[in-house]
């Protein structure tokens, strides 16, 4: 079983079939270390998912100065959701860190997919939710200033491994 299949299967219970509308939805491509996969001002269109390799989001202020919003490394799914719900222009980049083999899934075909499979929808608002719970839970100021910065980063290495 492919590794975003063992993603969604933590989750909901696809048949075999379900399984196989799900597979021709995607597209797999390998890219190159500094591969930028969005640019802040274009609209996301797709949803990542990690096979191989490091991939992060990050902005840049008017300092230029880099802030990284996130990391997702083998298992696990990045994205600009302001922009991939709204379809507006977004504000993060999305770069590979470390040749990386992602599998792709166009907003269009995600909706196809809500459609076609229910059980989907579920399994998108599940990862919704929890990344907004670990969104907030590493945004909490009173945790990042009542912590030393060493205790910051075991806390942030224990949860996102």
């Amino acid at each position: 079983m492919s590794l975003i299949l063992q993603n969604i299967a933590k989750h909901i219970t696809l048949s075999p079939e379900e399984e196989e509308n799900f597979l021709s939805k995607i597209q797999v491509r390998k890219f190159k270390a500094k591969s930028i996969l969005l640019n802040t001002g274009e609209i996301c269109v797709n949803s990542y998912f990690v096979n191989s390799g490091i991939l992060r989001s990050f902005n840049i202020n008017d300092n230029i100065v880099e802030y990284v919003m996130s990391f997702a490394g083998e298992g696990y799914w990045i994205g600009d959701m302001y922009s991939l719900i709204s379809q507006k222009p977004g504000n993060l980049f999305i770069e590979v860190l470390e040749d990386a083999e992602v599998v792709m899934l166009s907003k269009e075909n995600q909706e196809i997919l809500y459609t076609e499979t229910p059980k989907l929808e579920r399994f998108f608002r599940i990862l919704i939710e929890n990344s907004l719970v670990a969104n907030q839970e590493r945004l909490n100021p009173l945790d990042f200033f009542s912590n030393q910065i060493l205790e910051f980063l075991e806390n942030l290495i224990e949860k996102m491994p």
